[in-house]
């Protein structure tokens, strides 16, 4: 029987904001440099434990709209064009999830510059102050020079900071961060490679534990960011979640143990987020390398979910979606004996998903050609064939909930290319 789910919000928070910086070199950790100089300058100010608590969560996902690792990389840049683009993308995903509503409004406005007071406001609509406090954050952990060491810069990077007092920044922000600059160890925490050990004790986050019906909800949030980087993969994980949940209750599994794998299923790609658009969206057939990246998502999904307790069903059901019964899949070569049947069902719905799907460089299967695939892979003990068997078995039921999912996500992926547009 497997145990009721109780996970940790930070950890879950960490590890999306871990597979965010998978993107580039360059941004590891950035999120978290982000968080704690804000929950510092937050402190410093006096604000509430609540307040600075939202401003940690608010810092672990603030590049969240960020969907191609151009985009990731241009925010590095002291001023850029257009930066509101993906602070309103952010908010539009964050806001779906009820525990991040609030921090959603903090996100939405962190690249909104002070202008001497006019930035309490931006198209009419009252900016928190928190975002202020984050826009502030951000440009200090991007004016970190990675290679140097960080002592040796400091006085450079606060007069930066300070000779845009008042055009970017409020005086009172930037008094607050000038205490703090004086101090070593801020500077030292801020490029520490323990940094979110550091931030965990010294934030004092609440112990929120999200049982699997709030985790459904966030790892809706979760498929949307892998999948939004390429319109040829934007309803994809919606898909498997769906194929896989089907496959599930047909395989008598339980009403929580489905739930567990739509959560698997919306997770299964996560590592893609190393993989760039470009090779997603490759028209033509990829290099040996490009290949090999490809192949490499399996093991970042596995990595990254391993770092949560409580995880471990959901990760082996996501993770293990390219092992093959006979040994020959990817990452970790298991067999079929050590595969559990949840991977082995998300093996079957993650190709079927994916031969049904148009990719860049052919068309969606018919119904009987994907199932004749299917059954040829069974033939090979490539995936199990009961599995196999109950999919075309129930094939209408399952094949249509795969539709209506992949539907409902491609109309929220079409309104939130429109937001990003306006």
């Amino acid at each position: 029987m497997l145990k009721e789910l109780k996970i940790p919000l930070f950890d879950l928070v960490s590890c999306l904001s871990n597979a965010m910086d998978m993107v580039n070199p360059l941004l590891v950790d950035h999120h978290k440099q982000v968080a704690y100089i804000a929950f510092r300058i937050a402190r410093e100010l006096g604000f509430s434990q609540e307040q600075q608590q939202e401003l940690v969560l608010a810092g672990f996902l603030h590049d969240i709209g960020a969907l191609s690792s151009a985009e990731k990389l241009q925010a590095l840049h002291f001023e850029f064009d257009n930066p509101q683009k993906h602070a309103e993308l952010g908010y539009l995903l964050l806001k779906m999830h009820k525990p991040f509503s609030s921090i959603s409004l903090i996100i939405r406005y962190h690249h909104t510059p002070w202008q001497n007071g006019k930035g309490t406001e931006y198209n009419g609509h009252p900016v928190p102050f928190g975002s202020h406090i984050l826009y502030l954050a951000d440009r200090v952990a991007i004016s970190v020079d990675r290679r140097r060491e960080i002592l040796d810069q400091v006085s450079g990077i606060m007069d930066k900071i300070t000779s845009k007092t008042g055009e970017l920044f409020p005086a009172e922000l930037v008094d607050a961060l000038k205490s703090l600059a004086d101090k070593e160890y801020f500077w030292c925490d801020v490029t520490s490679n323990n940094i979110g050990p550091i931030i965990n004790r010294v934030a004092t986050l609440p112990i929120i534990e999200q049982g699997v019906i709030d985790l459904l909800s966030l790892a809706r949030v979760f498929a949307h960011i892998i999948d939004f980087r390429s319109r040829f993969t934007a309803t994809h994980s919606s898909g498997v979640a769906a194929t896989a949940t089907a496959l599930a209750r047909f395989a008598m599994f339980n009403e929580r143990e489905c739930d567990m794998m739509t959560v698997a299923g919306y997770l299964h790609d996560l590592g893609k987020l190393a993989v760039p658009a470009e090779v997603l969206e490759k028209p033509g057939k990829l290099t040996d390398e490009e290949y090999n990246l490809m192949r490499h998502h399996t093991y970042l999904t596995y990595r990254a979910l391993q770092t949560i307790n409580g995880l471990e069903t959901i990760n082996n059901w996501a993770s293990f979606h390219h092992e093959r019964i006979n040994g020959n899949g990817y990452p970790f070569h298991q067999t079929g004996e050590e595969l559990p049947l949840g991977s082995r069902i998300m093996a079957v719905a993650d190709v079927f998903t994916a031969i049904t799907e148009d990719r860049p460089y052919r068309k969606g299967m018919s119904d009987q050609s994907a199932i004749h695939v299917l059954q040829q892979m069974a033939d090979g003990y490539a995936i199990d064939a009961n599995v196999v068997t109950l999919l075309r078995e129930h094939f209408d039921d399952i094949n249509n909930a795969r539709k209506t999912a992949q539907a409902a996500s491609k109309e929220e992926y079409e309104h939130f290319m429109s937001a990003s547009n306006t």
